[in-house]
């Protein structure tokens, strides 16, 4: 397996951990994606630690829900790993919101977890691909 291709198949069993707490509305599974000292930049200002990630979480609306497309990937080493997601929120009452995220994972013991999740808006007007 070439090097993306491996940083896909650490991302997405991953990313699906997390795509489904957020759509099962479970703050503290979605926490548990994250390692101790993760950094976490949502929508809002940043947080470190778990707890952070869980009270974000668990403010958002229950009936949100999210999908992704991973839109690039790289190895960073043997413990660590580089993802750039396109993801979608959606809601039953309002419009869905799409955003960029940039997800390092670190490998802790027997499992990948997330330690760095930083949101950004796509840019206005310009597809979220490479230039």
């Amino acid at each position: 397996m070439g090097n993306r291709a491996t940083a896909v198949a650490i991302l997405n069993p991953l990313l699906a951990l997390w795509q489904e707490g957020v759509n099962a509305h479970r703050p503290e599974a979605i926490a548990a994606v994250f390692t101790e000292d993760a950094i976490f930049q949502g929508l809002q200002p940043y947080s470190v630690g778990r707890a952070g990630v869980q009270k974000y979480y668990s403010a958002q609306p229950r009936d949100m829900r999210v999908t992704y497309d991973i839109v690039e990937a790289r190895l960073l080493g043997k413990l660590a790993v580089l993802g750039y997601v396109r993801a979608e929120f959606s809601f039953d009452h309002r419009s869905a919101v799409s955003v960029l995220i940039g997800i390092v994972a670190t490998r802790q013991e027997d499992r990948w977890q997330i330690a760095h999740y930083q949101v950004s808006p796509p840019p206005h007007g310009v597809a979220s691909r490479p230039a």
